[in-house]
């Protein structure tokens, strides 16, 4: 069910109507035992004022009779003496089993066996709820009853008649009902009416000053999403703004170079201008896939399932990727990781990128004829792969500096964009693990990742 107004009306609905229920049945079973009490009285009153009117009053038994028929329906039930005329009945008995005489509601058979008391009967396929006296100075026994039937439908007409304007009253509760609900819900739908006016750039947060308790976590977790998103836009226009920079740089360079070399007629100058083409176009092809691998280091969620890697062959498939690197910078890559170091990671795509990345950047900014070694260990909370070069390094202040796109070493050389290490700490933080610095000799970067995500 999508909607939250009819969800509540249906919720407080049902349970109005779980009460209103209960109310009935306690209503029922109140008015059933009180009608009872009653009618019960009513039948002791009228046996033992027509054993008194024979005994004290010397009324004829017929009269007797009548008078306890006369005695009706008891006030307080709102129903019609007319209703119910055969509701009360009487019969006298001698002590010795004759019928000396009966109202006219009763019928021939006796309404009770027993001596004194109250006792039920089925007499002529109806049943009868009786209560006998015993009057022993004329020696007759008084028996009076109604019928259970007819205490039945006394007992529902009385229920009948409260539980009707009950009823009448219930389409106009449920209005009620649905109207303070979409009442209550008038904040969201304010709230909603505010947001939908914005524009794509007005990311202030909602004033929740006036709103209702329930909903102002809402309204904190909207106004954190929309911090977040502003400040998730001012990263993409510094990035774009540095990316055009950066960017601009080697191709201002190259077509510098380039009409170097078409406008000079020395060998020398124009051989030293293709040398300086090269070069920008090394830095620019870098910068290019840095910035893909970024896009994807961004799109790339860590999967639900783990994928085992074999850390030292993937190293060993980058080393062959970056060959005319290496080479080209004389560059000795040396590797110390066990054969069967393997690590779980929750995205394979993202340890390669962080790898990739972070071996590159230590082959850029490692001295010419030098080495970079690449150490693979197993941790009791997981895995720490290290990648050194004999570089002069960088200061302890520079380390935060240096995680930030675009933000480069005190040493970093032309082919430095600054995107290395930003990747690499992007691509582990959705790994589960965290990239640290140590500065031996050289420059150390150190991956460190659970085997499984924390």
């Amino acid at each position: 069910m999508r909607s939250i107004r009819l969800r509540l009306f249906l919720i407080l609905l049902a349970a109005t109507g779980a009460v209103w229920l209960l109310a009935v049945l306690w209503t029922y079973l109140s008015t059933q035992r009180e009608v009872e009490r009653v009618l019960d009285a009513r039948l002791t009153e009228a046996a033992r004022m027509v054993s008194s009117l024979i005994t004290d009053h010397h009324i004829d038994v017929a009269a007797a009779v009548d008078a306890a028929q006369a005695a009706g329906i008891p006030e307080g039930f709102g129903l019609h003496e007319g209703d119910y005329s055969r509701q009360l009945s009487c019969q006298i008995w001698s002590l010795q089993g004759d019928l000396v005489s009966r109202s006219e509601s009763a019928p021939n058979t006796s309404l009770a066996d027993h001596e004194s008391g109250f006792a039920e009967k089925l007499v002529n396929g109806e049943r009868w709820r009786v209560y006998a006296v015993v009057n022993p100075e004329l020696g007759v026994r008084v028996l009076v009853g109604d019928s259970i039937e007819i205490r039945e439908k006394l007992v529902g007409d009385v229920i009948k008649g409260q539980l009707v304007p009950a009823l009448a009253i219930l389409p106009i509760l449920a209005g009620l009902i649905w109207l303070s609900v979409g009442r209550g819900l008038s904040p969201l739908r304010q709230v909603a009416d505010a947001l939908s006016l914005r524009s794509a750039d007005e990311l202030h947060p909602v004033d929740d000053s006036g709103a209702p308790r329930e909903i102002r976590p809402l309204l904190g977790s909207l106004n954190a999403l929309f911090q977040r998103v502003e400040e998730a836009r001012e990263r993409e226009k510094t990035f774009i703004a540095y990316a055009a920079h950066e960017l601009r740089t080697p191709l201002s360079g190259l077509k510098t170079q380039a009409q170097v070399a078409l406008r000079s007629d020395s060998d020398e100058v124009r051989a030293n201008a293709l040398n300086q083409i090269s070069l920008s176009v090394d830095r620019t092809g870098r910068l290019v896939r840095q910035l893909i691998d970024l896009a994807a280091v961004d799109s790339l969620d860590s999967s639900s399932t783990s994928e085992t890697v074999v850390v030292k062959a993937m190293v060993e498939e980058l080393r062959g990727e970056m060959a005319i690197l290496v080479s080209s910078r004389e560059i000795t890559v040396e590797t110390d990781i066990a054969e069967d170091l393997m690590i779980s990671v929750p995205g394979k795509t993202l340890l390669r990128l962080a790898l990739r990345n972070v071996i590159e950047n230590a082959l850029q900014y490692a001295p010419r004829n030098s080495s970079v070694r690449i150490i693979g260990t197993q941790t009791e909370t997981g895995t720490t792969i290290a990648v050194s070069d004999t570089g002069a390094g960088i200061d302890e202040k520079d380390e935060q500096r240096l995680k930030a796109r675009f933000q480069r070493g005190n040493s970093a050389n032309a082919l430095g964009s600054g995107l290395g290490l930003s990747i690499v700490e992007m691509a582990l933080t959705k790994l589960g693990g965290r990239m640290s610095f140590k500065r031996k000799a050289g420059f150390c970067v150190c991956l460190e990742l659970p085997t499984t995500r924390q």
